[in-house]
């Protein structure tokens, strides 16, 4: 997308324009999210793989967004997102 500009050719006495834009692809996740199920007090990694690399990812229980904590993890690599959710209580179900 940042390439989109006018460029020209410019040969002295004439010049010649054109207008490029770029139109970027949609995310999509090549990997969705599968269901876990996890002993009280442990550990529970959830994974997505995304089509586009450094894809911003908003993490969310229901309706509230989750933030980085003691209890919730945010790692992404490429286009792999993962939660960690750490010590695990029935009400993170």
């Amino acid at each position: 997308k940042s390439d989109s500009d006018t460029y020209s050719c410019d040969i002295g006495d004439a010049q010649s324009r054109a207008k490029l834009t770029v139109q970027e692809t949609p995310v999509l996740f090549k990997q969705e999210l599968q269901n876990e199920e996890a002993k009280e007090g442990k550990q529970v990694r959830l994974t997505c793989e995304l089509s586009k690399p450094g894809t911003p990812v908003k993490w969310m229980k229901g309706d509230t967004v989750l933030y980085a904590s003691e209890k919730y993890e945010f790692k992404q690599h490429g286009t792999v997102a993962e939660l960690i959710i750490r010590d695990v209580k029935s009400i993170d179900a």
